[in-house]
């Protein structure tokens, strides 16, 4: 693209040979800033995730010292930014509670600060949504390096997925005399080197999804994080953003409605996760682009699965790069996506992938001969979900995608815990399991553990899969037939809310329908006696989040935020 004339926002604060000036020079030359980089230079913020305390994000203050050589190649001045880093790991209740406020710090960050474009270092779950909308808000250029992914887990022979098999521990453990020893072995093998989950969970899929929305350099998503190639893309990601400076280059140029449309398409093509739907939306909601829940069906439901990844299939993200990557797919899939859609190297989607190549059919089919016809995301309606629910097909028993159940309730994740293991427990295979209370509101924060793990009993008679449903989520490592993001959700009054064991519910995932077999009359009865749960606290950002919280179709993003407010809009008091 050709290159724009436009006065640098950092000027404001580096140009005045005056107080101003003075003040904000000065105490940066206490680093050892020459006067040079405060002239006319494209300042660069690198946004930076790096915690202890998020281990797929280890690596990333490595990863800022590599970018930040590409920047001053490109004539460009870097400075690195600490914002708050969510590990999906570690952090209670769920990293989900705080994405909206990472979000937030990575906004008036840059808005507050003198930066001309903005690098984010990314790589788990909610480090990657969280730091685009936020840069979203302020709409300055921006590019993403996400972390990548960590190596294939190998374990006694075969391999191992770093989430994946977290959701198989109970099963090894009941019925293949697993022990502790093995758990201990398996532990690192899981888990062997940098980087975030190496199936197509949560971490993956916004790889996945940055990238084709056209926010990273092409090929980045799949790259393992401990590759070289992963540090030529940082260093030539911080030559680039000082270049998009240049050509003014900003997010709301490349997050349009088709990058959006593509994105959804695409993520079906993978077998991405759920969580996709939550994240995508509350960007397109800090941006402006129009989208619905119902969009993902209408766009993605009848794309077919092209990548053979778990949870979905067999392999890894390690294979899937080596298969060719996310390149690969966008090539499969070029009579679907909309292939004029700008990305950050000024090219387009099509350009950018005209050459790409598969090296492994088994990793990455072709669009005529896939893995599944039908891969995506379906959205259901009924009674019980009046504004929507999810499920991941891919990722489901097609036994049980029509199946109608009892309800077997549980009126929180603690009620969960005490109750699923009793063997008094009136459950049978034919059962629907039902748990309330961990929405967005009711948790708070939406956690990932929609996906409960079945009964002891019926895992000890093989059962490997019920229908579950609730208004929470699941991790994208996870599995099963799981029916998500039930909205409105219990805590704010939903039809979830009214459901009692033994009532009738019907799954009807061909005709998207989610129904409470329970008539009006009684449904209004039950409403007339329900009684709001008490929040979880009231002070502090959990307060604040629990009364402004938007329901899971919207993306759950705080109703505040909504919509950007650009760059500046901050008061100068020198």
């Amino acid at each position: 693209m050709s290159e724009k004339k436009k006065n640098l926002r950092s000027q404001d604060w580096f140009g005045g040979m005056n107080k101003r000036g003075f003040i904000h020079r000065s105490w940066l030359r206490n680093q050892g800033y020459p006067t040079d980089l405060f002239q006319n230079r494209p300042v660069i913020g690198i946004c930076n995730t790096w915690s202890e305390l998020t281990p797929c994000n280890g690596h990333l203050r490595e990863f800022a010292e590599i970018v930040k050589k590409g920047v001053l190649e490109a004539g460009g001045f870097p400075l690195e930014f600490p914002v708050t880093s969510l590990g999906e790991t570690l952090m209670r209740p769920t990293a989900m509670l705080f994405r909206n406020l990472a979000s937030m710090d990575v906004e008036e960050s840059i808005r507050a600060n003198p930066l001309d474009g903005v690098v984010l270092l990314t790589g788990c779950d909610k480090t990657t949504p969280s730091t685009v909308m936020g840069a979203c808000s302020v709409d300055l250029p921006t590019i993403v390096v996400p972390g990548g992914p960590m190596l294939n887990g190998k374990f006694r022979g075969g391999e191992i997925g770093s989430g994946t098999f977290v959701w198989q521990i109970k099963e090894k453990v009941k019925n293949d005399d697993f022990q502790e020893e093995d758990l201990l072995e398996a532990e690192i093998c899981a888990a062997r080197s940098s980087g975030h989950c190496m199936t197509m969970g949560t971490a993956s899929t916004m790889a996945c999804m940055v990238e084709t929305l056209g926010l990273t350099l092409p090929g980045a998503a799949a790259i393992p994080a401990v590759d070289a190639r992963k540090k030529v893309l940082a260093r030539m990601s911080g030559r680039r953003i000082v270049e998009m400076v240049r050509e003014d280059i900003k997010l709301s140029d490349i997050l349009t409605r088709q990058a959006f449309e593509n994105a959804i398409i695409t993520n079906a093509a993978v077998g991405g996760s759920t969580n996709f739907i939550i994240h995508l939306q509350a960007i397109a909601g800090r941006i402006g682009a129009d989208l619905k829940l119902e969009d993902f069906d209408r766009l993605g439901s009848k794309i077919p699965l092209l990548v053979n990844l778990k949870p979905s299939g067999e392999y890894l993200m390690e294979d899937f790069f080596y298969a060719g990557g996310l390149p690969v797919v966008f090539k499969e899939l070029e009579k679907h996506l909309h292939l004029d859609t700008i990305t950050v190297n000024g090219k387009t989607l099509g350009e950018n992938n005209r050459k790409a190549e598969c090296y492994n059919r088994k990793v990455i089919a072709s669009i005529d001969e896939p893995l599944l016809k039908e891969g995506g995301i379906a959205v259901l309606k009924g009674n019980l979900c009046e504004n929507g629910a999810v499920i991941k097909p891919s990722a489901a028993s097609p036994k049980l995608m029509q199946h109608e159940g009892r309800a077997v309730v549980f009126e929180s994740i603690e009620d969960y815990h005490q109750r699923i293991d009793h063997p008094d427990l009136d459950i049978d295979e034919n059962s629907i399991m039902v748990l309330k209370g961990v929405g967005p509101q009711g948790y708070p924060g939406m956690a990932e553990v929609g996906n409960m793990d079945l009964p002891e009993k019926l895992i000890k008679k093989g059962v490997k899969d019920m229908v579950r449903l609730s208004d929470g989520r699941m991790s994208g490592t996870a599995y099963g037939t799981v029916v998500l993001h039930i909205s409105p959700e219990s805590a704010a009054g939903g039809v979830l809310a009214l459901v009692q064991n033994g009532d009738r519910i019907q799954l009807d995932v061909k005709n998207r329908r989610l129904q409470l077999l329970v008539d009006d009359d009684e449904l209004a009865r039950r409403k007339a006696a329900w009684v709001k749960p008490t929040p979880a606290t009231e002070r502090g950002y959990v307060n604040l989040y629990i009364n402004h919280v938007q329901q899971a179709d919207k993306g759950a993003d705080l109703d505040f935020l909504v919509g950007n407010s650009g760059a500046d809009v901050t008061r100068d008091a020198h």
